[in-house]
């Protein structure tokens, strides 16, 4: 199974997206110009066998049943408090 990276335009409620291999040799190359260009990560890594497969469980949006499961747990709220207020203060210092 391959591993896909999703990209999204902030605050357009997930409609406008990209994607990555991440066992792409340009990987790297290709986060930094999303990046750059305004694409922000979106939810984690989503393992399929095709990249239509990736997409149909993007759109599905089943990583938020995960992280709503996660996060019904003291210690998997915290780790997301604490992660996304890193990322928070990382936005925030970039600017």
């Amino acid at each position: 199974m391959a591993k896909y990276q999703f990209f999204c335009i902030p605050d357009s409620k997930r409609r406008e997206f990209t994607y990555i291999n991440m066992e792409s040799d340009t990987y790297l190359a290709e986060k930094k110009q999303l990046l750059q260009s305004g694409f922000a990560v979106e939810d984690d890594v989503i393992y399929a066998d095709t990249p239509e497969e990736a997409v149909e469980k993007f759109r599905s949006n089943y990583i938020y049943a995960l992280d709503e499961y996660n996060n019904s747990y003291p210690e998997g709220g915290l780790i997301k408090f604490m992660i996304e207020s890193y990322q928070e203060i990382r936005r925030k210092l970039g600017k």
